[in-house]
C-alpha cells in the first residue's frame, strides 16, 4: 500500500480555496468578451451533462490549451468507452461531488455524510486515442438540419411543458418573418403552421424560454433576447439539431461596474432555463455532473 495522503494544514486549505475561487473568477470574466461568451455557449451545448460552473471551467481551460471541447470524461470513463488518454496530456479540472464521513467529538463515525466538492481530472476526446483492439463507443449523435422533420418527437415534451406552465399552444398561418410569439397575458404560445416540424421545435423552445419568465418588462428587450436566443441554441444543439452559435445575441455592455455580476447571473439564468427545457424533452440526459 502507498503512503497515506498527508493532511493539509488550515493555511494550505485556505490557499487552495483562494486559488479555486480565482480560477472560477477568471472563467467568469471571460464571458465579458464576445468570443469568451460564445466559447462557453459552444461548451455548454455539447457538455450539457456538466454543471454551470464546470462548463465555465472547461471552456476556459480548453481555450488556453487550444482545444475545442466536444466530449469530456474522466480517465477511467474513457477506458470504458474504448479509448485511453494519451501519455503526457494535461487534465482539465472540474468540480466533482464527494461524500465525507461525519465524526463526533470522539472521532467516531456518526453514519452521516456531508457533501463536499473536490477538483477532479477530466480529458477531452481530442486528448485520447482508441485502445488497441477496442471497438470504441460512438460519442455524438448525428446532427440534423433545422429545416427538416427529424425531431418532431420533441414537440410532445415541449407542448407538455407549456401545459405545465399553464400555456396553450396554437398554430396559426403567420405572415412575414414572424414565426411565433408568447403572450403571457393570455397564457398562449402561437407557432406558425407553415414551417417544418423541426422549425416548430425551434419556435416552441424560444417561446417557452419567454414563458419561463424571460419577459421584456423584467429584462429589457436586448437582455431578454440574449437569454432566449442562447437558451434556444443550447437546447437545440444538445438535442442534435444543427444550429449556429454565431447567430446568438451578445450584449456589448453588461452593466458597468457590476458587469461581472450581471454576466454571471445572465449565464446562470440561461443554463437554468435550458436545463428545464432539456429535462422536458430528454430527462435521462440532463443530470449535472457537479
Amino acid at each position: 500500500m502507498g503512503k497515506p495522503r498527508a493532511r493539509l494544514s488550515e493555511q494550505e486549505r485556505a490557499e487552495r480555496r483562494r486559488e479555486d475561487r480565482e480560477r472560477l473568477e477568471r472563467a467568469v470574466a471571460e464571458l465579458l468578451t464576445s468570443e469568451g461568451w460564445k466559447r462557453w455557449l459552444r461548451t455548454r451545448a455539447v457538455l450539457h451533462g456538466y454543471s454551470f460552473h464546470n462548463t465555465l471551467l472547461i471552456a476556459q481551460q480548453a481555450h488556453a490549451r487550444g482545444i475545442e471541447p466536444t466530449h469530456v470524461a474522466g480517465f477511467k470513463a474513457w477506458l470504458r468507452l474504448g479509448r485511453c488518454v494519451r501519455k503526457g496530456e494535461a487534465a482539465l479540472r472540474v468540480w466533482a461531488p464527494m461524500r465525507i464521513k461525519q465524526r463526533d467529538e470522539d472521532g467516531e463515525d456518526t453514519g452521516e455524510r456531508a457533501l463536499r466538492f473536490r477538483l477532479a481530472a477530466v480529458f477531452d476526446v481530442s486528448q485520447t486515442q482508441v485502445l488497441d483492439g477496442a471497438d470504441p463507443a460512438p460519442l455524438s449523435p448525428p446532427c440534423e438540419p433545422v429545416e427538416g422533420d427529424s425531431h418532431a418527437h420533441l414537440l410532445t415534451g415541449l407542448e407538455n411543458l407549456a401545459a405545465e406552465l399553464g400555456y396553450t399552444v396554437r398554430q396559426l398561418p403567420l405572415q412575414g418573418s414572424v414565426k411565433g410569439w408568447c403572450d403571457p397575458g393570455r397564457h398562449e404560445i402561437v407557432v406558425s403552421e407553415g414551417i417544418s416540424l423541426n422549425g416548430q421545435v425551434r419556435v416552441l423552445v424560444h417561446e417557452l424560454a419567454h414563458a419561463l419568465g424571460v419577459g421584456y418588462e423584467e429584462f429589457g428587450r436586448a437582455r431578454a433576447e440574449t437569454v432566449v436566443d442562447a437558451v434556444t441554441y443550447l437546447v437545440l444543439r444538445s438535442a442534435g439539431l444543427d444550429v449556429s452559435c454565431a447567430s446568438v445575441a451578445y450584449l456589448a455592455s453588461w452593466g458597468g461596474e457590476d458587469a461581472v455580476k450581471t454576466v454571471r447571473e445572465t449565464a446562470e439564468l440561461i443554463d437554468r432555463i435550458a436545463r428545464r427545457i432539456e429535462q422536458a424533452i430528454a430527462p435521462q440526459d440532463t443530470e449535472a455532473a457537479a
